[in-house]
């Protein structure tokens, strides 16, 4: 029997939340425990939370950001699998039976992940090939852009205890981030049907916060090119991936008159050319 925690982080999304929870109650399969981390909302969240879902355990802390809170909900979690759950996203209502039964005939898999339906101001988005998900050995997809989404992954806790959590260091991909860690050395189980739902469009994205979002992917390959997890193929492409990235970024900087980013950036390139 799985015994599962769905971790859903939030800030200031109480509009929002009870279509993401709502959809974790209604699973066919539920979830032993639905932890929600109250990363330092200024709404009611706390109101909504405590006054309609008796059943969802709390966790208040001070705004740290998206992954602090999901470190929070991991660590407090007692169950063997992770799903996480991003506030404006949510679920079919077959997500956790489709991938406990696929994990079940599989049973040396760690990691699941689902296809997704993408909506903006309720109309059907066409994903592109670019975000074609993919399973096994998928770290060079990876490489240019977030092959995973954290709303349809189920990960085997035990494997945070290996890669390390979130970064907490990192503002924003701090998913693409986790799938390099994870992808360099685990596959992945794909369900190629669109079990979760993710909503875009919203004023407070971090895409919309932080301007050049690539510098933190740019780190985060750095990262993971200096952990020595790589075998030669990988570190290459990686290599290849953080010099391109990296070009791109500065000529975006440049011509923006973003300037203070461009001498660290500068210096990486040339470490890695």
């Amino acid at each position: 029997m799985f015994k599962i925690a769905v971790i859903i982080p939030s800030y200031n999304r109480a509009s929002l939340l009870p279509v993401a929870i709502e959809s974790v109650l209604a699973q066919s399969c539920l979830a032993t425990e639905i932890i929600l981390v109250d990363d330092g909302s200024t709404d009611d969240t706390k109101q909504l939370v405590q006054s309609r879902y008796p059943q969802v355990r709390y966790l208040r802390q001070k705004n740290k950001g998206v992954s602090a809170a999901r470190n929070t909900g991991i660590n407090a979690a007692t169950s063997d699998w992770i799903c996480l759950l991003d506030s404006d996203d949510s679920w079919q209502p077959d997500k956790l039976e489709r991938q406990t039964e696929a994990l079940s005939k599989q049973a040396d898999c760690l990691i699941c992940h689902t296809n997704e339906t993408w909506y903006r101001n309720g109309k059907i988005l066409n994903q592109g090939k670019k975000h074609k998900k993919y399973g096994g050995y998928i770290f060079q997809h990876c490489l240019p852009l977030c092959a995973i989404s954290p709303s349809s992954v189920m990960i085997k806790k035990q494997l945070f205890d290996e890669v390390g959590l979130f970064d907490e260091n990192l503002p924003a991909c701090e998913d693409y981030d986790m799938w390099l860690r994870i992808c360099c050395k685990y596959p992945v189980l794909f369900l190629d049907q669109p079990l979760t739902n993710k909503y875009g469009g919203h004023a407070d994205q971090l895409s919309r916060k932080h301007w050049g979002m690539d510098r933190f992917r740019i780190i985060a390959l750095q990262k993971c090119i200096e952990s020595s997890q790589l075998n030669d193929i990988d570190r290459h492409a990686a290599v290849a991936m953080l010099l391109r990235k990296t070009t791109i970024f500065l000529n975006g900087a440049e011509k923006h008159g973003h300037n203070k980013f461009c001498d660290e950036f500068r210096l990486l390139k040339e470490h890695y050319a």
